[in-house]
């Protein structure tokens, strides 16, 4: 089992920035991949970001690819997402996740990830 516990998230004005943070305990952390993905109301979880075991290779969705960068810290059991150039668009509950099943790459698909954290909203206002 693992635990994800997600912090960071709060009320910006568009052009800001947050660091979401995500602390793991449970399994060894390195040995999984993680991901942020985030859920707008009415829509579907999307894919934001996703890091390899090692932190060595990483993925962005094109909505924030530029402005955001996703890292990891495997001595202390936490994966960060940092966010620049908020947009009101970029509002939604954001969400840590681990996958045990890839060994190569990041994957982008929700129903891959293993565990989930309760989420943080972030509220960008224009």
């Amino acid at each position: 089992q693992v635990q994800l516990a997600e912090s960071g998230g709060g009320l910006v004005q568009a052009g800001g920035s947050l660091r979401l943070s995500c602390v793991a305990s449970g399994r060894t952390f390195s040995t999984y991949g993680m991901g942020w993905f985030r859920q707008a109301p009415g829509k579907e979880r999307e894919f934001v970001a996703g890091i390899t075991r090692s932190g060595g290779s990483s993925d962005y969705a094109d909505s924030v690819k530029g402005r955001s960068t996703i890292s990891r810290d495997n001595a202390k059991n936490t994966v960060y997402l940092q966010m620049n150039s908020l947009k009101p668009e970029d509002t939604a509950v954001y969400y840590c996740a681990a996958d045990w099943r890839t060994r190569v790459g990041v994957t982008t698909t929700p129903s891959r990830y293993d565990y989930w954290g309760q989420g943080t909203q972030v509220t960008v206002s224009s």
